[in-house]
């Protein structure tokens, strides 16, 4: 099945700043979990685990070093079921050199990425797809495979590991976005590479009517929520009156966009807020801010020239011939100048998931969660499933007053709200 691709694969255009980010104390990491109805045998999830990651190939691949560039390089190790750890620095030689941990832990299956492989959507692919076998073997049912449940008897196509950024935006000129530093919460890291996660659950059925009221969807409700949120840290901080853009970083999905099938990264972003320098906005007007800045972002004109000049620096010739060991401190400090500089906040949804009949009688949640941020205090994750919209909070600093503050807005807005007890990932 995996003749029909490279024997190695650069990485995509995308994933180049999490390996020049990486140290000792912080890689970009997210934790994606499936709770089923019975405890997991491990056994059989291993025995799935191996043939899906032979069906999804760049999920049995090491990071290499070349001379001018990062690849993915297939690996000899098998993929192993592994204990739950925490979700912090990510070390390679842990995973045999795979860039992310499949675990069980009692009835949940959960699986950490390191970004440089692959965005949350084509994680959470592998992740069902091997739920789906898994679900498969042990209760013996015949699965109805869709896009995001993959059959893992099918042969591989070059199309889902591609670099789709070079596939759709080579060879194009672009120009990057002109941006201001913005707001950030301040306040009392914990202990070196902790997270804290608090997660909350809202009626989709509820939430859709709120969002029916004002007009806009979920992520537009949310985004302003945040930015609610954000308006209170602003007021009671004395030292953020040199700051007064507050935004909200959304990552955009480029696959429905482009029919792209890469299990790979391939998404943008575009970045929501106000400047609050002339005084604060109520709630209504938040969304209508939102809404204004989204539709006009996701407009193909306005998303396609960012994306146009990430790619075309990399094609530079110039950016080409420089050595790897130039490169990297070189992407690392674009990434901190050009980062998390002009966001407050990120809020990463992956709507609703919707898998195969067969699967939904053993699966009872799942769950997305961000590691620990690099700038910002903090960020927020959420996903619909089986009628419930699940959202994780992780944050990196001791209080949570802008945590608590959104889930006030969200109460004020009517929203049914149940929290579950805070705990500490990593």
């Amino acid at each position: 099945m995996i003749a029909s691709i490279p024997a190695t694969l650069r990485l995509d255009n995308a994933a180049n700043i999490y390996p020049a980010s990486m140290s000792k104390h912080y890689s970009s990491l997210y934790r994606m979990k499936v709770t089923l109805t019975d405890p997991i045998d491990k056994t059989l999830l291993q025995a799935a685990l191996l043939r899906v990651s032979e069906r999804i190939p760049t999920f049995r691949c090491t990071l290499k070093s070349g001379a001018f560039w990062w690849y993915l390089k297939r690996c000899d190790a098998q993929p192993e079921v592994l204990p739950l750890k925490p979700l912090k620095q990510f070390r390679l030689k842990d995973q045999n050199g795979l860039l992310y941990r499949v675990s069980a832990n009692g009835n949940e299956i959960s699986l950490d990425v390191f970004h440089a492989l692959a965005d949350g959507n084509g994680a959470m692919c592998f992740l069902l797809t091997l739920v789906g076998e898994y679900i498969r073997c042990r209760y013996g049912v015949a699965i109805g495979y869709n896009s995001l449940v993959w059959d893992p008897t099918d042969n591989v196509a070059y199309a889902e590991v591609e670099d789709s950024f070079k596939t759709y935006f080579s060879g194009r000129h672009g120009q990057l976005e002109k941006n201001v530093d913005a707001y950030h919460i301040k306040g009392k890291e914990l202990s070196r590479g902790a997270v804290k996660d608090l997660k909350a659950e809202l009626s989709a059925d509820e939430l859709r009517n709120v969002c029916r009221e004002y007009d806009c969807t979920v992520t537009e409700l949310l985004t302003a929520a945040m930015l609610s949120a954000l308006q209170e840290e602003h007021r009671y901080d004395r030292q953020a009156r040199k700051r007064s853009v507050l935004k909200v970083s959304v990552p955009v999905n480029l696959r429905p966009i482009y029919g792209s099938r890469t299990v790979r990264n391939f998404s943008s972003y575009v970045n929501m807020g106000i400047d609050v320098k002339d005084g604060y906005l109520l709630f209504k007007e938040l969304v209508e801010a939102v809404k204004a800045q989204k539709d006009n972002d996701l407009q193909k004109e306005n998303l396609e020239p960012k994306i146009f000049a990430n790619v075309e620096l990399e094609e530079m010739l110039l950016v080409r011939l420089l050595p790897l060991k130039v490169k990297h401190p070189i992407i690392d400090i674009i990434n901190l100048l050009h980062g998390d500089r002009f966001v407050s906040q990120t809020l990463s949804n992956m709507g609703r998931l919707d898998v195969p009949q067969e699967m939904v009688p053993y699966i009872t949640d799942i769950d997305f969660i961000l590691g620990r941020q690099r700038g910002n205090s903090g960020a927020f994750s959420c996903l619909c499933y089986n009628g419930k919209v699940c959202l994780h909070m992780t944050r990196k600093i001791a209080r949570d007053s802008f945590e608590q503050s959104f889930l006030e807005q969200l109460n004020l807005l009517g929203l049914t709200v149940r929290t579950f007890e805070e705990t500490n990932i990593s």
